[in-house]
């Protein structure tokens, strides 16, 4: 029983390091782009 909790824990963690990562490696893709546009539009 314990075993289940703490591996359902790890997989959580994991899980939400690993979401946190992902929407952090796009924003630095789709921030520069917005900066290019305004400095075109500019």
């Amino acid at each position: 029983m314990f075993r289940l909790i703490k591996y359902l824990l790890i997989l959580a963690v994991l899980g939400a390091i690993g979401l946190f990562g992902y929407s952090y490696l796009l924003e630095p893709e789709e921030a520069p782009v917005t900066e290019t546009i305004e400095i075109d539009a500019g």
